[in-house]
């Protein structure tokens, strides 16, 4: 059974850090490329970070380009979100998806393009 298990959530002050993790388990993700999205209360979820299966190519929200970084390491099938210079609104759930095809040189920023998805983890930060 596949599983994406997000950690590192927390509540912090505007301008601290965080780095999100989400390990995969039940089949190798090392191949597929993987994104984080996230969700704050009242609103859709929205695209935050992708990263293709070589990790060579990552594509971001614009909201948040310059402060967060997508990173994976594929010896221990796991992606991570590091996050810096946090602002109020960037309190959300976030969740790691996962790509079903590998292989794939290609970034996606859509829900629809993503078959696997954790279970999310929640990131307050306040003023």
């Amino acid at each position: 059974q596949v599983q994406l298990v997000e950690s590192g959530g927390g509540l912090v002050q505007a301008g601290d850090s965080l780095r999100l993790s989400c390990a995969a388990s039940g089949r190798p993700f090392s191949n597929n490329a993987m994104g984080w999205f996230r969700q704050a209360p009242g609103k859709e979820r929205e695209f935050v970070a992708s990263i293709n299966w070589g990790g060579r190519s990552t594509d971001y929200a614009n909201s948040v380009k310059g402060r967060f970084t997508i990173s994976r390491d594929n010896a221990k099938n796991t992606v991570y979100l590091q996050m810096n210079n946090l602002k109020p609104e960037d309190s959300a759930a976030y969740y790691c998806a996962a790509r079903s095809i590998p292989y794939d040189r290609n970034t996606y920023s859509r829900e629809s393009d993503y078959n696997y998805w954790g279970q999310g983890t929640q990131v307050t930060v306040s003023s």
